[in-house]
C-alpha cells in the first residue's frame, strides 16, 4: 500500500491545504476526477459572473437616458463573452500543469473512493483503478452538483444545468428561448445573463417567492426587476411533464394553490433546482465518516469529520455552498495544521455570518439573519430600510423616490443591545456595500461555539473545555485574513491585499 504525509480529495479549496502541506516538505497525494481548479472557476461562479457582468453592462445602458446619456441600444457580442468565459474555465490546464510538476506530490486524476476508514482507490480517468493508497491525514473536498427533479420526459427531452452549459452544451449562440426551473441564485442569475442576450426567457419557481432565503422585501423587489427585464415568471408552480412539439420542449406546469395547468413552449430548458452533494462516489460506507439526512458529510467546527484525522470542507459539508466559505475553511485547517500554531492559537469555523450575493440585476446581498429569522430566534428587533435615492449618489444614479425599481439597504438590529443581525441589500454594487458590515461583525470577541458538538478530537474537547476566545482586531491585517468577502466581488482588491502583507 503506498503511503503518503496528507491525501486531498478535490481540487477546489483543498489546494489551499495541499499547498501548505507541500510547503512544509510534506509527501502528498492529490484526486481529482474532472478539470483542476473546483466548481467555482470551471463551471460556477466565476464564468457566470463573467457573463453576468457583461448581462449587467446591458442593463444599465438600457438606463442611461433617465441621467442624460443618449446611446445606442446595447447587444450582447456573445463571441466575446464566451470566450471570455472559457479563457477563465481553461485557468484549470495551468493548475494540473503546476501540480504535475510539484515535488513531492502524486496526481491522480480519476474518482477517488473509500475502500476502508482511512484507505482509498481511484478510479483513473482511463478506466484503470489506481493501487490501495493511505495518508496520515485525509482531506475531503469533492463539492456538490446540481440536484435533479423528477419530471416526466425530462430525461428523454434533454437538458441543461449550470456544470453542463460550460461543457459540450455550451451554445454557439444565445438561445432564442429558454425555460429555467428554479428561482434561486443559480436560476435568477441565468435568467439575467440569457434575457439580456435576447433570449426569451421564462422561469418556473416552485416556492412563493424568488430568492426564498432572502428577506422578503428584497425577493418581492427582484420580481419586479426581472419581469421588468422581459422575464416571464411563474411563481408556486410545479413541473408535472415535458414533452417535444414542433421542435420545442413543451413544459406543463400546475398552479400548486389553484391547480390551474399552463403549459409553456422554448427552444431549451436548464434546470437549477439545487444541489446535491457527491457523497456518493466516495463509498462512504466503507468508513465510519458520518452524513447527515441528506448526504452532506457532518463536520464540527474545526471541519473534523467523525473519523480521526480526516477533515471535510466546501460544498460537501453542507454549512452554505460558496467559494469564499469555502477558501474559509480550508484557511482555518491549514493555519492549524500546517502553519506551526500550538492548539492554543487555532482558528475555528463559525456560519452566522456568512455573506451571500446573487448578480441578477439588481444585485443582491446579504449578510446574517433576515427579520423572520432573528424573530424566530427569540430577538425583539429593530429595523430600518435606507433607499439609494435618499442618497446623492443615488440620484445621482438615476434613482428618484418612489421609484418602483429603487434599491435599498435594510438593517435588523437586537433591540435590546443594537447589535447587528442582518443587513440585506438590493440595489447595484450591492456586494460592495456588503463588505463593511461583514468586517464589523467579524470584529472583536468570539467565543468558541461548537458545531455539531459530538464530533470531537482530544485536542479540540480541551479547547472547548478551556473556552478559548479569539479576539479580531478590526485595525488587524490579520482580522482582514480570517474575514470572509463574497466571492467574486470588487471587495476582493481591498480585502484580498492581506496576502501580499510581508510582516
Amino acid at each position: 500500500m503506498k503511503r503518503y504525509d496528507i491525501l486531498v480529495i478535490g481540487t477546489g479549496s483543498a489546494n489551499i491545504v495541499l499547498d501548505a502541506a507541500l510547503n512544509q516538505g510534506l509527501k502528498c497525494a492529490q484526486i481529482e476526477k474532472g478539470r483542476f481548479g473546483g466548481t467555482c472557476l470551471t463551471r460556477g461562479c466565476i464564468p457566470t459572473k463573467v457573463m453576468a457582468t457583461a448581462a449587467d453592462y446591458i442593463r444599465e445602458i438600457e438606463e442611461l437616458p433617465k441621467i442624460g446619456v443618449d446611446v445606442a441600444p446595447a447587444r450582447m457580442n456573445w463571441e466575446v463573452v464566451s470566450q471570455r468565459v472559457w479563457q477563465k474555465i481553461n485557468e484549470s490546464n495551468d493548475i494540473l500543469a503546476y501540480y504535475q510538476a510539484a515535488d513531492n506530490l502524486d496526481v491522480y486524476q480519476g474518482t477517488g473512493y473509500f475502500t476502508g476508514e482511512k484507505t482509498v482507490k481511484v478510479t483513473m480517468n482511463d478506466g484503470t483503478v489506481s493501487e490501495e493508497i493511505t495518508a496520515n491525514k485525509i482531506f475531503i473536498a469533492v463539492g456538490a452538483r446540481p440536484k435533479l427533479p423528477h419530471i416526466d420526459g425530462l430525461e428523454q427531452v434533454g437538458y441543461l444545468t449550470s456544470e453542463t452549459l460550460f461543457g459540450e452544451k455550451y451554445p454557439k449562440k444565445p438561445f432564442k428561448s429558454l425555460i429555467i426551473m428554479g428561482g434561486g441564485p443559480i436560476g435568477t442569475e441565468f435568467a439575467h445573463v440569457f434575457a439580456s442576450a435576447g433570449t426569451k426567457v421564462i422561469l418556473v419557481q416552485h416556492n412563493v417567492r424568488l430568492l426564498p432565503k432572502e428577506d422578503e422585501e428584497v425577493s418581492d423587489q427582484l420580481l419586479k426587476s426581472l419581469r421588468k427585464s422581459g422575464i416571464n415568471v411563474f411563481l408556486n408552480h410545479k413541473s408535472t411533464n415535458v414533452r417535444v412539439e414542433n421542435g420545442e420542449k413543451i413544459v406543463t406546469l400546475v398552479e400548486k394553490t389553484t391547480g390551474e395547468i399552463t403549459e409553456v413552449g422554448a427552444e431549451e430548458i436548464m434546470v437549477s433546482i439545487g444541489i446535491q452533494p457527491n457523497t456518493d462516489t466516495l463509498h462512504l460506507e466503507d468508513t465510519s465518516i458520518e452524513t447527515d439526512s441528506r448526504g452532506w458529510i457532518v463536520t464540527n467546527e474545526f471541519l473534523e469529520t467523525s473519523v480521526k484525522d480526516i477533515w471535510a470542507f466546501g460544498d460537501i459539508n453542507g454549512e452554505a455552498p460558496f467559494r469564499h466559505k469555502a477558501n474559509y475553511e480550508a484557511d482555518i485547517v491549514a493555519h492549524n495544521l500546517f502553519s506551526g500554531h500550538q492548539p492554543h492559537d487555532w482558528r475555528w469555523a463559525r456560519y452566522d455570518i456568512v455573506p451571500s450575493v446573487t448578480y441578477t440585476f439588481p444585485q443582491v446581498a446579504h449578510v446574517g439573519l433576515t427579520e423572520h429569522q432573528a424573530i424566530e430566534a427569540g430577538y425583539e428587533t429593530s429595523t430600518a430600510k435606507h433607499h439609494y435615492s435618499s442618497t446623492a449618489k443615488g440620484f445621482a444614479l438615476g434613482f428618484n423616490p418612489g421609484d418602483e425599481q429603487d434599491g435599498f439597504v435594510k438593517i435588523v438590529v437586537d433591540k435590546k443591545t443594537s447589535a447587528l443581525l442582518g443587513i440585506h441589500i438590493i440595489g447595484p454594487q450591492s456586494s460592495i456595500l456588503l463588505q463593511p458590515f461583514v468586517n464589523l461583525m467579524n470584529a472583536g470577541e468570539t467565543k468558541i461555539t461548537p458545531v455539531n458538538g459530538h464530533i470531537a478530537s482530544s485536542t479540540v474537547k480541551e479547547l472547548r473545555e478551556s473556552r478559548i476566545i479569539r479576539n479580531l482586531d478590526p485595525r488587524s491585517v490579520i482580522s482582514v485574513g480570517e474575514t470572509m468577502t463574497p466571492h467574486p466581488s470588487l471587495s476582493e482588491v481591498i480585502m484580498w491585499i492581506q496576502y501580499y502583507f510581508k510582516g
